[in-house]
């Protein structure tokens, strides 16, 4: 299969119907619905049920719209990392390191700080994103190196160097009853009536069911703790940013976090080396 068939499906299979699918495309249906044939024909499978009015996945057309995610995002990420390597080669690239707005912020300044007195340092270009989203960009090129947080992130495929490990804290508006509290345990937290936990996106954009807020961002989220419309578990790190509306209780039963540096195994950036010494080295 080429990865201009891929294309073409996975547009058809994600707005399951063909004239918005050679719309995004930029191209007229008819070639579109030609291409789908020959690429079923080719497969010896129906991978869309059509009617005069729907088009659905068929359980063959599921199975490819899934792995042809994969496939177009692996051609993504070495078509990326293959320019990075040869921008490398000619001294003008820089090293990419994704990392969770607000989070690690103290280890993430000393990383800067010692990598930037190192005899062989590059620009560290930081891509600070939301929940979750370090993990894809390592995976899918638009980054070098990503600060990673187990149990949360995946680290499945990548080789990885631990920085450290913490205890996990409840965060609640100053004032709270549970604020003259020592320490909680994590039922006690999600029982709470009035301050449910946050419900963050998943890597499809949507959120899970449930009675807390929807948060996309650090500064969002401590602001509906203040205004006592939910609670957050986090690393104790996080103390660091907290405003003074705000105050932390350690939770006994939270899993610890472990802050870890990753990168993709195949690496031979001698930046990447370098950064990841210099992280270890903290």
């Amino acid at each position: 299969m080429e990865t201009r068939e891929l294309r073409y499906f996975v547009a058809v299979a994600e707005e399951l119907h063909f004239g918005r699918a050679a719309q995004r495309l930029g191209i007229a249906q008819p070639p579109l619905s030609r291409a789908i044939r020959q690429l079923e024909r080719r497969l010896g499978a129906a991978l869309l049920n059509r009617t005069s009015r729907t088009v659905t996945l068929t359980e063959a057309g599921s199975v490819l719209l899934r792995e042809a995610r994969a496939a177009l995002d692996a051609v993504e990420a070495a078509e990326r990392r293959t320019r990075r390597t040869a921008l490398a080669a000619t001294g003008h690239a820089g090293v990419v390191l994704a990392t969770k707005a607000g989070a690690s912020s103290e280890l993430l300044a000393k990383l800067l700080d010692a990598y930037a007195a190192e005899s062989d340092a590059v620009t560290v270009d930081l891509l600070l994103c939301g929940i979750g989203e370090q993990e894809r960009m390592l995976r899918d090129g638009r980054a070098d190196v990503a600060l990673l947080h187990r149990p949360f992130d995946t680290t499945a495929g990548f080789d990885t160097e631990e920085l450290c490990t913490e205890r996990q804290v409840v965060v609640l508006p100053a004032g709270h009853p549970l604020t003259a509290r020592t320490h909680v345990r994590t039922a006690e937290v999600t029982d709470l009536p009035d301050l449910p936990l946050p419900r963050w996106p998943g890597p499809d954009g949507t959120y899970p069911d449930g009675p807390g807020p929807q948060a996309r961002d650090h500064a969002q989220l401590l602001q509906l703790i203040a205004l006592g419309r939910a609670c957050w578990i986090a690393p104790e790190s996080c103390r660091a940013q907290l405003r003074d509306d705000l105050a932390t209780i350690p939770v006994l039963d939270a899993p610890t976090v472990t802050t870890v540096i990753a990168w993709p195994p195949h690496s031979r950036s001698r930046a990447v080396a370098s950064l990841v010494q210099t992280a270890t080295r903290l």
